[in-house]
């Protein structure tokens, strides 16, 4: 009878043929696999190198493109300073970054120096588009700040374009302290200079956006501003200074009193309306209080004391008690203000009155 059933060799041959064919296919796709993924990661390594020899190129570029742009600035320097000839001069680009709204309407009566009328106050508002608010961002954290500005206000600012053989620069100045003496113009801090630069502190009350509120300033109102520095104490200070014995003589610019009419405070109350939205000033009263700082300082010019010294000497020998100084009537204009006073022979102040300027009257429609 015929086996119809497989023997069981037949069987396990099979089956081994079978797991050998799978073996050697599993084999195949893990060899294929591998020389694939191999191949795989070399082309990634190949990339990675020319980026990376790219990236080197291009840093070696930049930094001789860099080194050129440093040459050339150079050069470029060089050719703007050097003079074509003896006669020009050299002259830097120089444009103020802000401008200054302060309390002083006119020079007169702007303290000479910083910080001796701390109500003095002014808002430095910088142009928005040389001075973005961002660069101001820490500057409340210092209680000062250095300020350097223009002395735009000087009479003698033409003299600045005329060939420095016919400026006719004044190399003495007169000082107050020492009476009208003159001195060199490097030793005092005479607004009259070579160039009309200003350097002074004040106190930063608040930094508001664009602007910085200051206070104990000696500015006048416009005042152009170039640059604004933070106060270091540590290296602005400097221990053991000195300075001439003349400097120390405040007491020649000091003034014995300084009192008020009965009807001023009156008076300023009624014109406050007028100023109230501008001014710097919460109120009348303050308000009075700077006027009483800045006339403890006698604010008249070298001129104006020595006239009036002169002619009480003259009148000295004619009377017997005169006091010429109270017929004289002198003028101190704040916030658009003009505030009258009166000066003794004892430099006893009388402030006596106060009214709006015209341009004041005009804008508000105050009589």
């Amino acid at each position: 009878m015929a086996n119809s059933t497989e023997s069981p060799n037949s069987t396990w041959l099979t089956l081994s043929i079978t797991l050998t064919l799978a073996s050697i296919s599993a084999s195949s796709a893990v060899y294929f696999w591998s020389k694939r993924r191999d191949g795989d990661l070399d082309q990634k390594q190949l990339i990675i190198n020319e980026l990376e020899k790219s990236l080197k190129e291009s840093l070696k570029k930049c930094a001789a493109e860099r080194q050129g742009r440093i040459r050339a600035q150079q050069d470029l320097r060089k050719a703007m300073l050097q003079s074509k000839s003896d006669n020009l001069k050299t002259t830097y680009p120089m444009a103020p970054i802000g401008i200054i709204r302060s309390c002083f309407s006119t020079r007169n009566g702007t303290p000479r120096q910083p910080l001796i009328v701390p109500l003095a106050r002014a808002r430095l508002t910088f142009d928005a588009a040389l001075v973005p608010p961002a660069s101001l961002e820490g500057l409340e954290e210092y209680s000062h700040c250095w300020i350097i500005y223009v002395f735009h206000l000087n009479t003698d600012l033409d003299k600045l374009w005329k060939d420095p053989s016919r400026s006719k620069l004044k190399a003495k100045v007169r000082v107050p302290r020492l009476k009208g003496e003159k001195m060199g113009l490097f030793a005092t801090r005479s607004p009259h200079r070579p160039c009309p630069i200003g350097l002074t502190v004040a106190k930063v009350e608040s930094v508001q956006g664009n602007s910085i509120l200051l206070s104990g300033v000696d500015l006048v109102d416009g005042t152009p501003v170039l640059d604004v520095k933070p106060y270091l104490p540590y290296c602005d200070s400097i221990e053991g200074a000195t300075v001439p014995h003349w400097v120390k003589m405040d007491d020649l610019l000091t003034v014995a009193s300084v009192d008020f009419s009965d009807d001023f405070l009156t008076t300023l109350t009624n014109c406050w309306p007028a100023i109230d939205k501008k001014s710097l000033y919460t109120s009348p009263e303050e308000f009075q209080t700077l006027i009483k700082q800045v006339l403890s300082w006698d604010i008249r010019s070298v001129s104006q004391r020595t006239q009036v010294e002169e002619n009480c000497e003259k009148t000295n020998n004619e009377q017997d008690n005169p006091d010429e100084r109270r017929d004289i009537i002198y003028h101190l204009n704040l916030e658009g203000l003009d505030v009258s006073y009166r000066i003794t022979s004892k430099s006893n102040v009388l402030v006596e009155n106060v009214t709006l300027q015209n341009n004041i009257i005009s804008e508000s429609g105050t009589v």
